[in-house]
């Protein structure tokens, strides 16, 4: 089955080849170019709210990671460094030496890897819905690991893919994380959960959280990032929650915090006028 993709005004869509894989970019605007990386469990859809917003003032470069969307779904690959070395490598396979950066959810963790790991190539980065992944996590911060057993089921052999498949389940996952529930069609929802009921997509998802919880929880890397970053979560957010962030200035040399009032998990569609504010400022967009 091959899902057909949204159409939204002023996005042009492009197949590029990094890595040995195929990955499908989404673009809007022209100017000075800004990446953006969404998180689970969407693809470049994600961004529908800030485009117009945005594309005024810039180059919108949306990634669809491996394994989601309309990017390649390999078998493997699916440890964060990997994926934020695919989003290296799409920026040179697209010629882009320096760009700013947003990331939303797992978009956002992999975008501090890639921050992390060349930040020569990042002017400044906006994360979203993310907690902070560099550094060891306070005490408080471990105590508090319950709130992501979630992943436990996700990253099961058998349940975890057919959950992830049933899309009535995935609209309630997506619903049950959000505050502002306008922020979703009947045909937003359909978007990612009719690409996710796709088997090779399944096991992408499955295999995201089973490598997190296997390889990954517990042994976040160390690193300073230099560029101007900011971090925004919602209020609302039932897994990440404000005291994740404590002790993330030690994590760039100008890092700022802010929790977004009226806000779930889903910051981009739910604040989409407060995402954009904060990009032009921080990007200085004119």
């Amino acid at each position: 089955m091959t899902v057909e993709l949204p159409r939204l005004d002023g996005v042009t869509h492009r197949t590029v080849a990094a890595r040995g894989l195929s990955f499908h970019v989404a673009e809007a605007g022209a100017g000075e170019p800004i990446v953006l990386l969404h998180g689970w469990p969407q693809h470049w859809w994600t961004w529908r709210h800030v485009v117009p917003l945005l594309a005024p003032h810039a180059r919108l470069v949306m990634i669809d990671l491996r394994g989601f969307g309309w990017s390649q779904a390999p078998p493997g690959g699916y440890d964060k460094q990997t994926m934020a070395d695919d989003v290296l490598a799409v920026l040179d396979a697209l010629e882009l030496a320096r760009v700013r950066l947003i990331g939303h959810d797992w978009g956002a963790w992999i975008g501090f890897l890639a921050c992390a790991a060349a930040p020569e190539r990042f002017e400044a980065f906006l994360a979203l819905g993310s907690p902070r992944p560099l550094g060891r996590p306070p005490t408080r911060q471990l105590l508090q690991i319950w709130r992501f057993a979630y992943q436990v089921v996700l990253a099961a052999p058998v349940l975890g893919r057919r959950l992830i498949a049933n899309e009535r389940f995935m609209a309630r996952v997506i619903k049950a994380a959000t505050v502002r529930r306008e922020a979703w069609t009947a045909e937003d929802l359909r978007a990612f959960t009719a690409v996710l009921a796709e088997p090779a997509r399944a096991r992408a998802s499955v295999l995201l959280y089973r490598t997190f919880l296997t390889r990954e929880a517990g042994r976040t890397p160390g690193g300073r990032l230099p560029m101007p970053t900011r971090i925004m979560i919602g209020a609302g957010d039932p897994a990440i929650r404000p005291f994740l962030l404590e002790g993330a200035e030690r994590d760039a040399d100008d890092l700022v915090a802010e929790v977004v009032p009226d806000c779930g998990h889903f910051v981009p569609e739910e604040r989409p006028q407060l995402v954009a504010e904060c990009a032009r400022a921080l990007f200085r967009l004119h």
